[in-house]
């Protein structure tokens, strides 16, 4: 179900309010340069810092703006499983295709709480649910038996964007949950590596800039254009390295400031680039092609 370059789309925020108007801007640039869905309020879209009202008209704005002509992912993930369910409620009510669910942060649950978090909110919903595994954010990581034992128990359990880094893990998850649930890469460095061990796409950061070019990398590989698809794969690399040269989502909200495209305005306690890592990620977008819009 799950494929393509989905983008964990940036929250565009002006005075310190989310600017509507231009994350509907940013949605349609997306759709056109192909972009196989749109993830609202997820890490790159700043979700720690929305309160639940702006979380929730994000994504009602989501749904509306792409009016079913991708798939929306809704960010509803929490450390508290009440106020996961509460929000991923909400997603499904508004129309998300699905919920992305990141894995219950600070109080490092066991893997039986894991197990039991994430059963609860899928329960919860008749969407399908994609997991977060990304254990430098969140302090644990999702051991592939129990990413198997939810894939098994819940139904509505069918994918998992994976941010451990670990290409060994990551091809235990497809060996234990079999060809039917959907494993996509959370890092953009390793999406073509990712799709090699049977990955369907990437949830990408870096395609808030260039939508065409990692949508187009995911397409050639699957359609057998290995060659094509390294050639774009390494392209990209250095500007994707770039765009983590700070904690995301600062550098790609900078990288947008710096083309054009929106606000680079961060919420506290994200703060503005060094001096220095502002001149390393212009002279990669310069290197790119990369101009003001």
């Amino acid at each position: 179900m799950f494929s393509g370059s989905i983008v964990a789309i940036v929250t565009p925020f002006r005075n310190g309010k989310i600017d509507e108007k231009k994350f509907r801007e940013l949605i349609e640039f997306q759709i056109k340069n192909g972009s196989s869905g749109i993830v609202p309020c997820g890490t790159t879209g700043e979700s720690a810092t929305l309160s639940f009202e702006e979380h929730e008209r994000l994504i009602e704005v989501t749904v509306e703006q792409v009016n079913k002509r991708v798939a929306v992912i809704a960010g509803t993930g929490s450390n508290s499983t009440e106020e996961a369910i509460m929000l991923t409620r909400h997603a499904a009510k508004a129309g998300a295709t699905a919920s992305l669910q990141v894995s219950p942060y600070y109080n490092r649950p066991t893997q039986k709480g894991l197990y039991e978090h994430f059963k609860a909110v899928a329960g919860s919903v008749d969407i399908p649910i994609m997991l977060y595994n990304i254990a430098s954010r969140t302090g644990v990581n999702i051991e592939p038996e129990t990413i198997a034992r939810l894939a098994r128990d819940c139904k509505n359990i069918t994918a998992i964007k994976e941010a451990s880094g670990n290409l060994e893990q990551m091809s235990r998850v497809k060996l234990l949950c079999g060809e039917k649930f959907d494993l996509l890469s959370g890092d953009d460095a390793l999406t073509l590596p990712v799709l090699s061990i049977g990955g369907t796409g990437i949830v990408s950061v870096v395609a808030n800039i260039v939508p065409k070019d990692v949508a187009e990398m995911v397409a050639e590989f699957h359609k057998g254009n290995l060659r094509r698809a390294q050639e774009i794969h390494y392209r990209l690399l250095p500007l994707t390295k770039a765009i983590f040269i700070e904690t995301n989502p600062i550098p790609v909200k900078t990288a947008m400031g710096i083309l054009g495209m929106c606000e680079p305005d961060l919420r506290l306690p994200l703060s503005t680039m060094l001096p220095e890592n502002v001149e390393k990620l212009k002279n990669a977008l310069q290197e790119y092609g990369l101009g003001r819009k």
